[in-house]
């Protein structure tokens, strides 16, 4: 059998993170894929050297809203977001294609009206400020921010609903976020963890660890940078803080004297900062969470939520410990409960990376490759370490 031709459409391209690293692999996996998104600012997204997609930047195909995003400065995207739709749905794909694969956020999943070919989504989330009022409250900001987002949540809610019932097969990248698609768009989804570049971060047994925690990634308030602030001012711990964003300001004026900002920083300053923390602190929800596997690749045990991608990554007792969901108190004093005392030395090093190995870039290639030909040849093929979901665990 010949090769199948294959479409790849992502949300936008005008950051790097997680998900683009999630489009990397699938230009992996299908060699000569076609990408498509309805934002493209490559400037403003550019891939480490390692991770970039494997096809020049330069052929991705956009659409007239990056010609927009151009027209505004390119200052923010949000304001084109209401188009996005009837963007993904002009997208030229019928005919060209044996299958599309969407790598979807919010919108991309109406890229199934502009095709004759099945739809596989691998959805990141679906888009929880739309779904989840809380959520939308913490990042909508003052009260014009709450009023847009809410009307964004309409539409996007909308979309999605409105291509659930088209969607040939989805792929959840963690078990809370195939929670979430079962109840929110009352689909089944494949769990596939996303590809987590290992080769970046490993072990150095001549290291020796530190008396200080770590909080690394955006500031942003979903991420709750700030309980992991005020659980160290608490705990009367060192903090550093390895990452920027909107937030920052406001975490910088909570912050006590035990908490050091180190701002954004290449991979050889985090790789340093996991390797000689106590532990890596990831107080937030994450749909998945890439920085905790990184720091597991480094030996470095985990304090987490026990909510969300947590539950896929973290194994207490062997990669690090949770602490019980709960009000924004409950989790600053659980949090700096955990961190008086914490001992990194009762962890194993070995066993850590050990676990962090599994979720590396070529199993994940062999994984969304297994469902998308039996997509194609249905029992032909069964998806190798996957699970599928339908609402429960």
């Amino acid at each position: 059998m010949s090769a199948p031709r294959i479409g790849l459409v992502h949300e936008r391209f005008t950051e790097y993170g997680g998900s683009e690293a999630v489009v990397a692999e699938f230009t992996r996996t299908w060699p000569g894929a076609r990408v498509f998104a309805p934002i493209v600012d490559v400037a403003r997204s550019p891939a480490p050297p390692a991770d970039n997609l494997a096809m020049p930047w330069g052929d991705i195909e956009d659409t007239w809203l990056t010609r927009a995003h151009a027209a505004t400065g390119r200052r923010s995207h949000a304001p084109l977001l209401p188009f996005a739709p009837r963007a993904f749905r002009g997208l030229p794909l019928t005919g060209r294609f044996d299958a599309v694969v969407v790598s979807h956020h919010a919108f991309a999943t109406q890229a199934v009206f502009a095709t004759d070919a099945p739809v596989v989504a691998y959805v990141h989330s679906p888009a929880r400020w739309a779904w989840d009022r809380a959520f939308r409250a913490q990042e909508g900001g003052g009260r014009a921010g709450q009023l847009a987002l809410t009307g964004l949540g309409h539409i996007a809610r909308r979309a999605e609903l409105r291509a659930a019932p088209h969607l040939t097969r989805v792929i959840a990248n963690s078990h809370a976020v195939a929670e979430r698609v079962q109840d929110w768009w009352g689909l089944p989804a494949t769990v596939v963890n996303p590809p987590v570049r290992l080769d970046r971060f490993a072990l150095d047994p001549t290291v020796e660890r530190e008396d200080f925690f770590l909080f690394a990634g955006r500031l942003v308030p979903y991420k709750r940078p700030d309980l992991a602030i005020r659980a160290a001012r608490r705990a009367g711990c060192r903090l550093m803080v390895v990452g920027d964003g909107r937030f920052r300001r406001q975490l910088e004026e909570l912050a006590g004297p035990e908490t050091t900002f180190l701002g954004a920083a290449p991979d050889e300053v985090l790789v340093d900062m996991y390797r000689r923390c106590r532990a890596l602190l990831m107080p937030g929800i994450e749909d998945f969470g890439i920085v905790p596997v990184e720091a597991m690749a480094c030996g470095t045990p985990v304090l987490a939520v026990s909510e969300g991608g947590a539950l896929d990554t973290v194994r207490p007792g062997v990669t690090g410990e949770y602490v019980p969901p709960g009000s924004d108190e409950e989790v600053v004093e659980h949090l700096a409960q955990r961190m008086t005392g914490f001992d990194s030395a009762t962890f194993d090093s070995s066993v850590i990376r050990a676990h962090a190995e599994s979720f590396g870039p070529a199993s994940f290639r062999d994984r969304v490759a297994a469902v998308v030909a039996d997509v194609l040849e249905p029992g032909r093929v069964a998806p190798p370490g996957t699970d599928a979901m339908s609402g429960g665990r």
